[in-house]
């Protein structure tokens, strides 16, 4: 009833192997372009934050001179 597994030739484990690595590199690179995407989403909001607060403080400093 219960079929044990199977231990693959080892061609079969060499190819599994490769494509695994293949993989990994694949996932490397993926994380890599994600990490450069939110590094660059990050640099906005702060540069958008500073625009903000700048407009905000020139508001305010405009009604205390008047």
């Amino acid at each position: 009833m219960n079929q044990q597994p199977r231990i693959p030739d080892a061609e079969t484990r060499k190819r599994h192997v490769e494509k695994m690595r293949e993989v990994c590199e694949q996932l490397d690179a993926l994380t890599l372009n994600l990490d450069e995407l939110i590094a660059i989403f990050e640099a906005d909001n702060r540069r958008q934050r500073r625009e903000r607060l700048a407009g905000k403080y020139r508001r305010v400093e405009s009604q205390v001179i008047e």
